[in-house]
């Protein structure tokens, strides 16, 4: 078969399923060109497996979905050299909207048209043992892992909704989870022993659709962006929701922002963890969270 330019690898699963609206538009934006094949997802970890075989025939992949799409190709085709772009149809889009500047208007563009690539980095995560993932734009443990588990099992509420709902049913009874952290940084390494409310790790700036989470974030810095909320009483949590939302929360005394180039965590008890808004699940132990600079071309 000869080498074709882009493979386009639908996901007509994402945002809970909205996203098969767009299916006859891509169709017909790729039935236009001459050097692209279109493949269309049919169950859950099909996109990796599509990704897979494409980096044998494909000089460009192209993840047309949300996060946890591009989350699943990126993870299938690490070491290829293959470049990707985005068509961003997911509920959140999180990661193109640091790729295109916060605030731009991503919804259904072609990010990968443009015609320059450039790299940026990825995160590295070891967990479980001898678990391993990639993350592309941001990793939680406790309680946005609860969250991106809540919006996952939520069919009724979509978009930007759907955040809201889970954040409001994972706060009720919530507490904060006993962590050990080590953080290293370029030139510094700091350790907690501590209770944490909010644990996030980040290689782009936007999480649940409009949440600053790491405001500072440059995904091509070599480095990785964590956000520490120390524990509060739940009650103080929506104080702290449009700092999240400004991206203000990384002046407050009891929040604790930095750049690392890796982070150490050990948690004694079984918890959720999501990457990307992929979740998973019974979490324990030590996980290894570091930068691997430069390692995806992107088109954007």
């Amino acid at each position: 078969m000869d080498t074709l330019r882009y493979t386009f690898i639908f996901n007509p699963a994402a945002d809970k399923g909205r996203a098969a609206v767009r299916e006859p538009w891509l169709r017909k934006m790729v039935s236009g060109m001459n050097d692209a094949v279109m493949k269309r997802t049919a169950y859950a970890g099909h996109a990796g497996d599509i990704a897979r075989e494409a980096c044998l025939q494909s000089d460009c992949l192209v993840a047309c979905g949300g996060d946890g799409t591009l989350h699943e190709v990126v993870n299938a085709s690490f070491g290829s050299d293959v470049p990707v772009g985005v068509i961003p149809i997911g509920s959140a889009n999180d990661f193109i909207k640091t790729l295109k500047h916060v605030g731009s208007e991503v919804k259904n563009m072609p990010a990968c048209f443009s015609g320059q690539s450039g790299t940026v980095d990825l995160g590295s995560v070891f967990f479980n043992g001898d678990k391993h993932r990639y993350f592309v734009n941001s990793l939680g443990i406790g309680f946005t892992g609860r969250i991106a588990g809540t919006v996952r099992r939520t069919t009724w509420a979509k978009g930007e909704l759907g955040y809201i709902h889970a954040l409001l049913s994972v706060l009720i009874g919530y507490t904060p989870l006993k962590m050990h952290i080590k953080i290293t940084s370029p030139d510094s390494v700091y350790e907690m022993h501590e209770p944490v409310f909010a644990f996030s790790v980040s290689n782009g700036k936007i999480e649940g659709g409009k949440f600053r989470i790491a405001p500072e974030a440059d995904p091509a810095d070599g480095l990785l962006d964590v956000c520490i909320l120390k524990s509060i009483p739940n009650i103080l949590f929506f104080g702290y929701v449009i700092k999240y939302l400004r991206g203000s929360q990384i002046f407050d005394s009891r929040v604790i922002y930095c750049k690392a180039s890796s982070v150490d965590v050990t948690i004694p008890d079984s918890e959720m963890m999501h990457m990307d808004g992929e979740v998973f699940e019974h979490i324990q132990g030590k996980i290894r969270i570091s930068v691997v600079p430069g390692a995806l071309r992107v088109f954007s």
